[in-house]
C-alpha cells in the first residue's frame, strides 16, 4: 500500500504551494517516485508540480468529474509511485458550493490522511482554538498532522508544539521566518525556476520536517 497525503490549510495564503512543492522535491531528492496531484481545475500549479516531481499532475476536480472518476484518476495515475502527493486549493473546506468541490470533498473521496500547513506568524496558543475547529468541523476525514509556516524561533515553535499537544493531533514540523522564500514568492507561489530558493527550502523542509512520516501508508 503507498503512501498518500493531501496538503491543504485554513486558507489561502498560509504556504500549502511551498510546503507542497518543497515536500515533492525532497522526496524526489531522496529517491522516491512522487506522483503529484492538484485538486481543483488548476493548470499552473500542475506545470510546477511536474517540473519538479518529472511525472505528470493530474488534477482532481468534483465540479466537472464524478467521485468516481476521481478515484480512478487517483488510482491509474498514483499505481506506480512510492507517494501521492495532492496539492489543495484554498481553504480546507471552500469549494463551489459550501464544501462541494473543496480539499475536504477530495479528501473524503479518496480517503486519504490531510497535513494542514498554518500560516503562525502572529500567534501562539490561540491556535488551539482555530486547530481545534478544522479538526472537528467534519469527523469523516483524518487530519493527519500540522505544519508551521512562518515560525519566529524555536520558543515559538515549541508553544505551537503544545497546541498540537494538548489537541492530540500530530505536530509534523516548521518552517522558519525566511526572508528568501518570501521574497521568492510569486502569485502561485515559490518559483522554482530559482534554484538557489528550491534548494534552500528543500534544506529547511529536511532541517525542520518530519518528511518520513509521509512515506507512511
Amino acid at each position: 500500500m503507498k503512501a498518500s497525503i493531501l496538503i491543504a490549510a485554513p486558507m489561502s495564503g498560509s504556504g500549502k504551494t511551498t510546503v507542497a512543492r518543497g515536500l515533492m522535491a525532497l522526496l524526489v531528492s531522496k529517491g522516491y517516485k512522487v506522483q503529484p496531484f492538484k485538486c481543483g481545475p488548476d493548470y499552473i500549479d500542475t506545470k510546477f508540480h511536474e517540473v519538479v516531481c518529472g511525472r505528470p499532475s493530474i488534477n482532481l476536480d468534483t465540479f466537472m468529474a464524478t467521485p468516481e472518476h476521481v478515484r480512478q484518476l487517483f488510482s491509474c495515475y498514483g499505481a506506480d509511485a512510492d507517494v501521492c502527493v495532492v496539492e489543495g486549493m484554498m481553504g480546507l473546506f471552500d469549494g463551489y458550493d459550501r464544501e462541494k468541490g473543496s480539499s475536504y470533498e477530495i479528501a473524503r473521496i479518496l480517503n486519504i490522511p490531510v497535513v494542514l500547513v498554518v500560516d503562525a506568524k502572529s500567534a501562539a496558543y490561540s491556535m488551539a482554538a482555530l486547530l481545534s475547529g478544522f479538526i472537528h468541523f467534519r469527523e469523516d476525514i483524518c487530519i493527519a498532522g500540522i505544519i508551521f509556516n512562518k515560525v519566529g524561533s524555536e520558543k515559538h515553535f515549541q508553544m505551537l508544539r503544545q497546541v498540537c499537544e494538548d489537541l492530540h493531533v500530530d505536530c509534523f514540523g516548521y518552517l522558519p521566518k525566511n526572508a528568501a522564500l518570501e521574497q521568492g514568492s510569486r502569485y502561485l507561489g515559490l518559483d522554482f525556476s530559482e534554484k538557489a530558493e528550491s534548494q534552500k527550502l528543500i534544506q529547511l523542509l529536511e532541517e525542520h520536517v518530519a518528511w518520513k512520516k509521509f512515506l507512511i501508508p
